[in-house]
Formats: structure tokens, C-alpha cells, sequence
């Protein structure tokens, strides 16, 4: 893509003689920079649609050829660029035509820019698209963030402070309305383009290094052995909603969520090393292998939907009218919070594991989770409740023999 040239007259600072400066701006990769031509008119002259001062007047001849000058030396200023660099700034592209020095240094954007690009390379080698239009998305709230704060398309990464995270975050609560668990989610991607600077030698070092993002609580839903049990024994009388519960029950014994129970295809029940069935299958949103043995009841409803014409193992539905059945379904068990699919994971990784003693490495593994510490910190308050039963239950049958 060449860079678009384009002369403007500032208006707003004349001299003594009413005469106003020509400036050139630059836009390259969609980044701009205004550099002083040095030349100085009167307004009345200017032809701004022409690009040029109007004819006849004194010395419009070579202030016109001047800039045509500037224009030229610009584009072989580009095309030099274009052949001995392997990536360059607007800000070389001046700067080569000025003579000075180039820099070589990436602005925060264009750094973000590139690594989009990386990253899509990766599509369906280590990552999915949806994770990749969230980088595109983030991408436009650092656009966003520099424009409001700097007043600027673009800022030197080696520019930025350790205020500039806090700056980001404040614009992010107040500008975006975001929730601090969203926040922490763009401010952890912008990071890792930050890494990828590094790797590219565009950063010598992490510049918020010791950073640490405000922890968010998250309360975690699930059903109680109860009302698992009460789902699972209701027979609502309406086949959609008893599909629908069934596919729910299902990802309760199972862990999946709704991409990989919605994509489910029979060739993901394999029979494994221990002569039991398995279902494997990978993420969706990690793109790992996701492998979790087949207990009876997710057996059972394989057996009753199962459909010799179909690769898939389920009749497909979306994730919209999924949700909205599971209202329904919630209103007759007498389930008050709101009962959406990804509960089942949830209920999956309390009721069904925790709360029958399956160690916290155990569900970690099953759950697909690449840290204990992600298991921990979703759960860790779960087994500490399921440690002050025990130890209850251990007071008791102590005082009885006693």
C-alpha cells in the first residue's frame, strides 16, 4: 500500500504578514504524521481540491513545483524503504526523505498490527478465528485508547510509561464501560503483543513487567446433586424441551461446552487403552485435545439419539435458542439464577467430580484447564466447602464416641 500524500494549509497561526504554512501529511498502514514544508502563502491563494496554489500569481510557478518535489521525493523515499527494509513506519518514510537517521522503531498500533497478522497465519494450526477477531476487536481499543489519550493515530512503543497500562484501564472502565473482567481480558492481549515486540526486537523489555491485573471474583453457578437429580427424572412432556434437557444432563457428566457438544460427531467416541469409551475431542476456544471418559448416564443418552444417518451424534441447534429452552426449563424445575449451557460445565466439574472426591489434578485434567492454577482459582473455594462437610461429618461420628 503507498503512502497517500496529502498538503494542507493551517489557517490558524498566520505570521505578521497574513501568510500561512503549507504542511504535508503523511498516511501510511493507516497512520498519519504532518511534517512543515517550510513554504508560506496567503490563504486566498490556496486551491485545496487542486492540491496546488492557483495560477497566475507571483511565484505559484515554483511554490508548485515545490511541492511536487515534496510529493516525488517521498514516493522514492517509499520505494527505497520498500526494497532494504523489511518493515518500516510513516515516520521512516520521513525521515528518509528528511535524510535523518531511520529509527526502525514500531509504533504500539502498527506493533499491534503485526502481530495480528502473525497470529492469522495460525488460524487452525494453534488458534481459531473467533480468538483472532477478538485480538481485531482488542486492536480497535487501543486504536480508540491512543486517539483519546495522545491525541494521536500512533505512539512509539519505546514512548510508553508505566502509567500507560493504568491510563489504558481507566479509559476502559469509563470510556467502554467495561467490567473489570473484560478489562483484564484486553489488557492481557495487548500484553502479548507486547511479547511479540520483544521477540521482534522492536522492545528490549516488558515495560509493565510488574503489572498485575485486579483480580475479579466470580461467584460460580451450578446445580446441586438435587436439582441435577430433579432435572434428570422430569419428564417435561414436550420432546424439544426433554431434548434440550437431555443434551444439558449430557454436558454435565461430559464438561463440554456448547461448540464441542454441538460439533460432536461420532467419530469422537473412541475406545481407549483401558477398554472403556472416551469422548475426544478439541476446543473450540483453545484448540487442545479435550479427553474425558463416558460415564453411564452420558452413555445412556448417546444410546437414545443415536442416529444411523447422521455423522453427528445430535441434532444441531444453536446456541441462542439452546439458551432460551433452558429458561423454560428453569421456570419448571424452580431453578432461580439464569441456566445456561455453560452451567453444565460448571455442574460438571462440582457436582459431579469435586463432590465425589475426585482430586483437584484429576479435574483440572478432565476439564482441559493448561494450569492447576486456572482449576484453583475457579473452584478452590468448592473444595474448601467440601473440606468443612468432611470435617463436620468427622465432629460427629467423634462426639458419638465419645
Amino acid at each position: 500500500m503507498k503512502p497517500k500524500v496529502l498538503f494542507l494549509l493551517f489557517k490558524s497561526k498566520p505570521n505578521s504578514k497574513g501568510e500561512c504554512s503549507i504542511k504535508c501529511r503523511i498516511t501510511y498502514q493507516k497512520i498519519r504524521k504532518e511534517f512543515s514544508t517550510g513554504i508560506l502563502i496567503i490563504p486566498d491563494i490556496w486551491q485545496s481540491k487542486n492540491q496546488k496554489v492557483s495560477d497566475g500569481n507571483i511565484n505559484s510557478e515554483f511554490i508548485n513545483t515545490q511541492l511536487d518535489i515534496i510529493k516525488q521525493e517521498i514516493n522514492q523515499a517509499y520505494l527505497f524503504l520498500q526494497v532494504n527494509s523489511e518493515s518500516f513506519t510513516v515516520i521512516d518514510i520521513i525521515n528518509k526523505f528528511k535524510g535523518d537517521t531511520i529509527s526502525n522503531e514500531v509504533g504500539v498500533v502498527e506493533n499491534h498490527r503485526q502481530f495480528c497478522d502473525y497470529l492469522k497465519k495460525l488460524i487452525g494450526k494453534e488458534l481459531n478465528k473467533d480468538t483472532y477477531d477478538k485480538y481485531v476487536v482488542y486492536g480497535k481499543h487501543l486504536e480508540d485508547f491512543i486517539r483519546w489519550k495522545f491525541k494521536s493515530s500512533d505512539i512509539q512503543l519505546n514512548d510508553i510509561k508505566s502509567s500507560f497500562l493504568d491510563q489504558y484501564e481507566y479509559y476502559l472502565k469509563t470510556e467502554k464501560n467495561f467490567q473489570q473482567s473484560t478489562l483484564n481480558k484486553v489488557i492481557q492481549r495487548f500484553r502479548r503483543s507486547l511479547k511479540y515486540a520483544i521477540s521482534e526486537n522492536h522492545l528490549d523489555r516488558d515495560p509493565f513487567m510488574m503489572y498485575k491485573a485486579k483480580r475479579v471474583k466470580k461467584e460460580v453457578l451450578y446445580l446441586s446433586q438435587q436439582q441435577l437429580q430433579d432435572l434428570e427424572n422430569k419428564d417435561f412432556g414436550i420432546e424439544r424441551i426433554n431434548f434440550i434437557r437431555d443434551l444439558f444432563v449430557f454436558c454435565c457428566y461430559t464438561g463440554l461446552a456448547f461448540k464441542e457438544m454441538d460439533n460432536l460427531k461420532k467419530r469422537h467416541i473412541v475406545n481407549e487403552f483401558d477398554g472403556e469409551l472416551w469422548l475426544i475431542i478439541k476446543r473450540a476456544k483453545t484448540s487442545r485435545t479435550y479427553k474425558v471418559p463416558l460415564l453411564s448416564k452420558a452413555k445412556e443418552i448417546i444410546k437414545k439419539y443415536d442416529n444411523e444417518a447422521s455423522e453427528y451424534l445430535f441434532k444441531r441447534i444453536s446456541n441462542a435458542r439452546f439458551n432460551g429452552y433452558l429458561k423454560e426449563i428453569a421456570d419448571i424445575i424452580g431453578i432461580e439464577f439464569n441456566l445456561t449451557h455453560h452451567i453444565a460445565r460448571k455442574t460438571f466439574a462440582t457436582t459431579v467430580l469435586l463432590y465425589n472426591d475426585v482430586p483437584m489434578e484429576v479435574v483440572s485434567k478432565l476439564l482441559g484447564h493448561s494450569k492447576m492454577q486456572t482449576t484453583q482459582e475457579h473452584y478452590g473455594d468448592i473444595v474448601q466447602q467440601k473440606i468443612s462437610e468432611q470435617m463436620f461429618n468427622l465432629g460427629k461420628k467423634l462426639d458419638k464416641k465419645g
